[in-house]
């Protein structure tokens, strides 16, 4: 079990306050209750998910639905925000005017943890990498806890022995948090996302950027000059021209290499796509500077096949290809995910857009797709931005989006669900969206 270390930048005797009782709320609260600070716990929702749980865990829980009230307030010290919750809030902005203390659950374990951190951010791409260097650490036969963002809260691995801790990072855990010191930090990529919580692009790369703060070594992307810190960055490219430390080389086939030292060929990765050979050597970078041996790195690259949902293959049948990208999630990742085919596309897209720019992608479309179908709450938004870049029609479900595509598909071509958009007009979240696509596709071609 993890040994508590006092909170360094809190008083002893601080009043906690968690806001928003999803997971990382959960996580939070049950983590302070655990170890003996004064806590409660706010959501605006009357029975918000993890509620019972808490309850069931600590029978004098303090809860009250609805803003942190001023009295509320007056009670706390440290309010602890779920990710989430956008503290542009105005109560959370009242709090903060007052003098109040507003974190998240990473500034908590940035205060706490005592091994080395790995944190990796960016639009796209961050769980493969995340996951992924967890395996290169694991293969070099060292313990690993990786979470965050992705999976496991971060102060539940905490309670995990490791030798490292890797941690994936949303925007949104990176507005609460300043005290954490990377060994290494990555930022793989930017594209518009999440532009309905922030004033503009540029905040929104601005808080990406937050990784590099008090990071020993950070790993950028020289493809894409919004990540990189300063001259001293680890950097990767997909340009067998560039002078990246990590790049492709090309002898008649393409390699992994480090300062232009063949490592693998992409034939021999575990995931396939253009994106996912960036993504590979964003994790040789990351890992590589931990110290890690070129054989388990390797190794891993070898023998990972992906996440569910990201680039996930579903099946082939009657020479059509069906994958499911629903973690492609804005259009950043739709676009690496349709560049990344090899095949005629027909995409299932559409969703929740979040005020992104859709227009960015109508020359993809133009090259690789071959026919889009459109579904949920903006597809009209998406039908008008794409109009004329290839043949376009509007669909009322998944299933007949995928009953369709079926009709539309000849050998050799790749049914590919890439929304372009968040989920939540139709489904809970991303891997719900995937799970009725999945479903969808295995009930009509009868593949079990």
């Amino acid at each position: 079990m993890f040994k508590m270390k006092q909170l360094s930048t809190t008083l002893p005797d601080a009043n906690y306050l968690v806001v928003g009782l999803g997971l990382s709320g959960y996580s939070s609260a049950r983590f302070l209750l655990r170890h003996g600070y004064r806590c409660r716990v706010q959501d605006t929702r009357d029975l918000p998910p993890y509620l019972a749980r808490l309850r069931d865990e600590f029978d004098t829980l303090e809860f009250q639905a609805g803003p942190v009230t001023p009295e509320l307030a007056a009670w706390t010290d440290v309010l602890v925000v779920s990710p989430g919750i956008s503290v542009r809030r105005e109560d959370l902005l009242e709090a903060a005017a007052a003098g109040k203390t507003l974190l998240g659950d990473i500034e908590l374990f940035a205060q706490l943890v005592d091994k080395p951190v790995v944190a990796i951010t960016g639009s796209n791409g961050k769980s493969t990498v995340t996951t992924l260097v967890g395996e290169m650490i694991r293969h070099d036969e060292r313990a690993v806890a990786v979470g965050g963002n992705l999976g496991t809260p971060a102060l539940d691995l905490l309670e995990i022995e490791a030798d490292y801790y890797v941690l994936e990072l949303s925007s949104y855990q990176l507005e609460t948090t300043s005290s954490l010191q990377p060994r290494v930090a990555a930022l793989l990529n930017l594209c518009e996302d999440h532009l309905d919580r922030y004033d503009s692009y540029t905040d929104y790369v601005d808080t990406k950027q937050r990784v590099f703060h008090n990071a020993a070594i950070r790993v950028s992307n020289q493809d894409d000059a919004l990540t990189q810190h300063d001259r001293n960055d680890v950097r990767f490219s997909l340009d067998p021209l560039s002078d990246a430390e990590f790049r492709l080389v090309d002898d008649g086939a393409y390699w992994l290499a480090h300062r232009g030292e063949p490592w693998l060929p992409v034939d021999r990765l575990g995931i396939s796509g253009r994106h996912n050979w960036a993504n590979a050597l964003a994790a040789m970078a990351i890992a590589q500077r931990l110290g890690i041996s070129r054989e388990a790195i390797v190794s891993a690259l070898q023998e990972f096949r992906g996440i569910a949902h990201r680039s996930q293959w579903v099946a082939e049948v009657d020479g059509i290809e069906w994958i499911n990208d629903s973690k492609a999630t804005n259009v950043g990742a739709a676009l690496a995910s349709i560049e990344g085919r090899d095949r005629p596309v027909i995409l299932i897209a559409g969703g929740q857009s979040k005020g992104a720019d859709m227009t960015v992608m109508i020359d993809s479309i133009r090259q690789k797709v071959k026919q889009v179908l459109l579904l949920g709450e903006d597809a009209e938004r998406l039908q008008q931005a794409w109009q004329g870049a290839t043949e376009i029609e509007l669909v009322d479900n998944m299933r007949s989006a995928v009953l369709r595509a079926r009709q539309l598909a000849e050998h050799g071509d790749c049914v590919l669900l890439a929304p372009a958009c968040a989920s939540f007009d139709m489904y809970p979240k991303f891997e719900a969206r995937g799970d009725d696509f999945m479903q969808c596709v295995r009930e009509l071609i009868d593949v079990g």
